[in-house]
């Protein structure tokens, strides 16, 4: 993802965060107005509260609806995992290629775009696909985070607690758990060789654990269910226990002369 996809992707979430925030703190209904309210946040709060009603509490609601969206999204998850693990497939290629054309005047690198957009063609490879799913989350998370602060300001509604996890109180011990599955999911998914991509596996489930030490636990819960189902994606697609006895074949052997033979 380049600059310039982070940077809309961004502009798209702070427009999305800003259109709701001035009422995130307001009881929520049926006579909600606005577009925010009507199509977004309302929906989610009547869902959560239909599974409420079938299921008996609001936790098994969230995890409820979060299984739901999750189901809803899996095809395009599936698209992009999938075209992220050709990605990493073809890398070896990219890095010739780009040792090829290494030249940086206009024409070489014209040529080194051309050449590469031709090998992604060829290999099914779509470098946009990891920035759409990304796209369609994001919305809905900030609506839920929206849906459960304007629920937990509803005097009409009671969160109640899932386990021992008061939904409407911050958690560290669920924030934490939180965390730790971001940081499995991002383990067991593509190989991270990218310098950056490294310390976005670290970063990531930091920031998430800072988020959850401070939003409701009903938030958190989202994200945990969330992970499960990603972990659980990457288990069939990825299947690191695989890629790691690769690894262990492909390692040099180091011989008494002290150099290596494969």
């Amino acid at each position: 993802m380049n600059k310039r996809n982070l940077l809309l992707i961004m502009l798209i979430g702070a427009a999305l965060l800003l259109a709701g925030c001035t009422e995130f703190d307001q009881p929520i209904s049926s006579d909600s107005e606005g577009f925010w309210n009507e199509f977004i946040v309302w929906p989610l709060v009547s869902a959560i509260t239909f599974f409420k009603d079938l299921l008996g509490t609001y936790g098994f609601g969230i995890i409820a609806v979060t299984i739901i969206i999750r189901l809803v999204m899996l095809p395009l998850m599936i698209k992009q995992t999938k075209s992220s693990k050709r990605m990493q497939e073809i890398q070896p290629e990219l890095a010739k290629l780009k040792e090829k054309y290494k030249s940086k005047d206009a024409v070489t690198q014209q040529k080194y775009q051309q050449e590469m957009m031709a090998m992604f063609q060829e290999r099914g490879v779509n470098p946009m696909a990891g920035c759409l799913p990304v796209l369609v989350q994001m919305p809905v998370l900030i609506g839920f985070y929206h849906a459960i602060s304007r629920m937990n300001s509803t005097p009409e509604i009671d969160l109640g607690a899932f386990l021992i996890f008061p939904l409407a109180e911050p958690s560290i011990v669920l924030a934490i758990i939180a965390g730790l599955m971001q940081f499995v999911v991002l383990k067991t998914g593509p190989a991270m060789d990218n310098p950056q991509m490294k310390i976005m596996m670290y970063f990531m489930p930091i920031m998430i654990v800072g988020f959850g030490i401070v939003l409701p636990s009903a938030l958190t819960l989202y994200w945990v269910i969330g992970n499960i189902i990603s972990l659980i994606q990457n288990m069939f697609i990825y299947r690191p226990w695989e890629k790691k006895e690769v690894k262990e074949v492909q390692q040099p052997v180091k011989t008494k002369a002290g150099g290596a033979r494969k």
